[in-house]
Formats: C-alpha cells, structure tokens, sequence
C-alpha cells in the first residue's frame, strides 16, 4: 500500500520560492514572516537551481547584525546541490529520504522543473492516515 503512495500527493503544489538575485536579507525576511526552515531557489522558467535553507541564511543574518556586513543576491547563499525527490516517487521512498538525511523538506520536480515540495509533515500526516 505504501509503495502505490505518491509523494506528489502530499506535497505541497504551489510552494514558496525565491528568486536567485533577490536580496537575501529579504528572503531571510520572507522565510521568517512564513514560518519556513527554507524554500528552493527557481530561474525564469521554474527550474530549479538551489535551496535557501535557515541554515544557510545563519552566517549572513550573523554578519549582517554584528560586522553591519550587507547581505548580497540569494544566489550567492544557496545550495547548489539540492536533493530532490521525482514527481512519481513513492511515499515510501520519500520517508526513507527524511530517514537518511536531515533534511526537513525536498523539493519535488518533474523534468528539471519545480512542480511541489514535501515536508517531514506532509509525509507523517500522510503516514497518520494508513493507521
């Protein structure tokens, strides 16, 4: 039963992304406003091109407050190397990436494009549902 689950069933479809030259004091600004520990980072297209997690935004945050150091374009912050989850997987395979990794959320992309992305939450309510 689990394996015929689709992650892109449980994702979130229209999720919150940046823009890679907007200015990451701003998107610092906007993952705080949302209450996110992070959102991809799209080009023009909706491909996706990196990942701006809490994480990376820690040292600019700490050099913007204490050194007054100003911020930059997020592209200049993000992860580049984003582990994401294909719109076919199985909730099953999700779950053993959150098992893995400490990763809270994965993007979700179909041909290079950013279609959703799936949270730990997402996953354990979909769990939640099969008990």
């Amino acid at each position: 039963m689990l394996k015929s689950m689709r992650g892109k069933d449980y994702m979130v479809a229209d999720p919150f992304s940046f823009s890679p030259d907007l200015e990451v004091l701003d998107a610092i600004e906007q993952l705080l406003a949302h209450g996110l520990s992070g959102a991809p980072v799209v080009d023009g297209l909706g491909g996706l091109i990196g990942f701006l997690s809490e994480k990376d935004c820690l040292k600019v945050a700490l050099n913007a407050s204490y050194y007054a150091q100003p911020g930059g374009p997020v592209s200049q912050f993000m992860t580049r190397e984003v582990k994401t989850l294909a719109a076919e997987s199985s909730l099953a395979d999700a779950v053993e990436l959150f098992l893995a990794h400490p990763y809270r959320c994965y993007p979700v992309v179909q041909d290079g494009r950013l279609v959703g992305q799936l949270s730990r939450r997402e996953a354990l309510k979909a769990l939640q549902q099969l008990w």
